[in-house]
């Protein structure tokens, strides 16, 4: 018996160091090939979920998202779209017959199609002219609504015939307008839809049908200005004689109107009057169809709460919890809400629901998991998985992900994401990398995988630790936390980052001579901060980040936003955008510094980049920039961010791990049909 058991034990061993031995550190190239699933949207009988799938077209260099169909009963998906052509927003008609969705597989342009769950091929429904934006379905089904801009094409082009391109900053927009139309009749031919608001009062956002498709609300902003963000107001259209009323008039944004099941109250997300919402709760309110003073009915949840569906249980909405997200039940009627989703760590996305409301469709990732589909019971949740696209790494060595937490240098708790290496040793030292999210309210999570900008299991299995630090500012842990950045931007971001790099030298597991920052947008102006006031760091990235607030303050398209964080102007409150610029500190920088930026970001202007770039070298501290060229604030192509990983995997091997520099400019390049092979081509 013991010797069956000796051999039985070898046999384990045996198979278990075969599979790890089998298993591989991923390239840059498998990182962005990783599919991804999202949108899930169950069927109105809970037969079938629709979702999409998000993947890596080389050959064309884009990401393209394609639609699968799972059997709810059976757990098996098929792909209900294809071609070069994302295809994306699947919406089911009130009866199950129709899988709506957005593509711009014609002329170019966004266009509503359906396609049977049963297969076959899609229908056009729409031929609008500047194509469509959001759309939804009535009630019944029979009608869609959409929203389309009123851009004149002929005489833009006549325009431009004669004085050739130009632009008059602040006085042109687009003004996005509701149509509607019969789907009967578009079933038969391709419709324009018929125009029902129209004019320069407003342009349009989202909207939504009324329980007896009599009306519709929607929001609107004053026009498309992202400075005007705040202006945002709900009406209602009254379809028989397309009149307009004004629902809602009061400061801050006001939007994504929707409708009570007896049709008599509009359910909405509102500022509640607070013209500092940037980094102020939100808030879900109510108000009567004929008017009168909206009335908030979430003042007792501390995060943003996202509208999912109201039905004969209540309100629905999902919200943050630290680094958690769940699904809530709201009385109407009283405020009080109860947490319906577990366990406590879940990471649930937007739930769809069920005609009757009892079943719901979601996708979450977790530590060791990719995005999946689940769909579960409401009253009793216990998600049930769909999907498996996490089979898609089951080959790579990954990295573990866990949440820490410790106290800055002001006592604030801030928590972070700790990424290790698979084979961690609590008694070895490790080179640290700091990752740092965008936003500032943004947030890092602890989920699998790191495939954009920054190649975590990369590093990770070349022997570092990687810490995401939630810095103050970040969603999830209330408005308080929230605001904890305001007048002390990068200030306070500073000392989040630099305690929690000095929480783990203190555990011992960090060698403090090989700590490395890295971040894009507002994680770029953190980094940037941090590389002019800081000599903690070995080497830093600043992507697409400010570097003085002067500058950022005039040349962005978001101005409110550096109002509302800082309090003022440049020019009346000189001493606050001293405070908070990395420019300010340039004469102690001594960090070397890789800086990457999109040519025409608009959000965070490419001067910034200029500015930090000259500074340093006059100071002779190394830096390298490089400008990513077509490209705004994110980059947005498989190819471009094939080579942003590179660049920071160069940069930080080199100063971090002691590899030889790398030349930009110069890259060694693999032979073409490597690359085809790497490409999966």
């Amino acid at each position: 018996m013991l010797k069956q058991f000796a051999a039985l034990l070898c046999l384990v061993v045996m198979l278990t160091l075969t599979a790890t031995a089998q298993r591989r550190v991923p390239t840059v190239d498998d990182l962005i090939n990783v599919k991804t699933a999202g949108g899930a949207q169950i069927s109105p009988d809970g037969k079938f979920v629709a979702y999409t799938v998000g993947e890596t077209d080389w050959k064309q260099d884009a990401f393209v998202t394609q639609i699968w169909l799972a059997n709810v009963a059976t757990g098996k998906s098929l792909q209900l779209t294809r071609g070069e052509k994302s295809s994306g927003n699947p919406q089911w008609s009130p009866g199950g017959a129709w899988l709506a969705f957005t593509s711009n597989r014609v002329g170019d342009k966004n266009q509503i199609f359906v396609i049977s769950p049963e297969g076959g091929e899609a229908m056009q429904l729409t031929k609008a002219e500047n194509g469509v934006g959001g759309y939804s379905w009535s009630r019944d089904g029979k009608s869609i609504a959409f929203t389309s801009t009123d851009t004149d094409q002929k005489a833009a082009k006549e325009r431009q015939d004669y004085l050739g391109g130009f632009e008059v900053v602040r006085k042109e927009y687009s003004y996005s307008h509701l149509f509607t139309f019969d789907v009967a009749e578009a079933l038969k031919a391709p419709v324009a839809g018929t125009q029902r608001t129209k004019g320069k009062d407003f342009t349009v956002g989202s909207a939504s049908w009324s329980p007896d498709g009599s009306k519709i609300a929607f929001s609107a902003t004053v026009n498309s200005d992202l400075i005007n963000s705040g202006t945002s107001d709900v009406y209602l259209l009254t379809l028989g004689d397309n009149s307009v009323k004004k629902l809602v008039a009061q400061a801050g944004p006001d939007n994504n109107p929707n409708w009570s099941p007896d049709g008599k109250w509009i359910v909405f997300s509102s500022a509640m009057g607070n013209p500092k919402f940037f980094h102020s709760n939100s808030r879900l309110a109510l108000v009567s169809v004929d008017g009168g003073t909206p009335r908030s009915i979430t003042d007792g949840f501390d995060e943003q709460p996202q509208f999912l569906e109201w039905n004969t249980d209540g309100i629905y909405f999902g919200g943050l919890q630290k680094t958690a997200s769940h699904l809530f039940r709201l009385d109407p009627a009283t405020g009080k809400f109860t947490r319906v989703s577990q366990p406590d760590n879940l990471m649930i996305g937007g739930a769809s629901f069920t005609k009757d409301g009892k079943q719901i469709a979601f996708t979450a990732p977790s530590p060791t998991s990719l995005s999946e589909v689940y769909v579960s019971s409401v009253a009793s949740f216990a998600p049930r998985k769909l999907t498996a696209m996490t089979d898609q790494v089951k080959d790579f060595t990954l990295a573990s992900r866990e949440v820490i937490s410790w106290q800055s240098k002001d006592g604030a708790t801030i928590e972070g994401i700790l990424i290790k290496p698979a084979d961690f040793d609590p008694a070895k030292k490790y080179p640290l990398l700091c990752v740092i999210h965008g936003g500032p309210t943004g947030i890092d999570r602890p989920t699998l995988l790191d495939a954009r900008y920054y190649p975590a299991d990369i590093w990770a299995a070349k022997g570092a630790l990687v810490l995401k630090v939630n810095y103050r500012g970040s969603a999830g842990y209330g408005e308080k936390f929230r605001q904890l950045n305001v007048r002390n931007l990068g200030v306070g971001d500073a000392w989040d980052v630099i305690s929690g790099v000095d929480n783990l030298i203190a555990k011992g597991w960090v060698d403090g001579n090989r700590v490395g920052c890295m971040g894009w947008s507002q994680g770029g102006y953190i980094s940037a901060f941090l590389t002019t006031s800081s000599d903690r760091f070995k080497a830093i990235s600043v992507g697409a980040g400010i570097s003085n607030w002067a500058t950022y303050y005039f040349n962005t398209d978001i101005t409110p936003f550096t109002i509302q964080y800082l309090g003022d102007d440049p020019a009346d409150d000189p001493e606050i955008y001293a405070k908070t610029s990395p420019m300010t500190f340039i004469k102690q920088a001594k960090t070397p510094t890789l800086i990457q930026h999109g040519e025409f970001d608009r959000r965070v202007p490419i001067p910034n980049a200029y500015e930090l770039r000259q500074g340093l070298e006059d100071r002779g501290v190394p830096v390298e920039m490089v400008v990513y060229k077509g490209y705004g604030h994110g980059i947005t192509k498989p190819k471009s961010m094939r080579g942003v990983m590179l660049h920071n995997l160069g940069w930080f091997n080199h100063y971090i791990f002691g590899e030889a520099k790398p030349d930009f400019a110069k890259p060694d390049l693999p032979k073409k049909e490597e690359a085809a092979k790497a490409a999966g081509n």
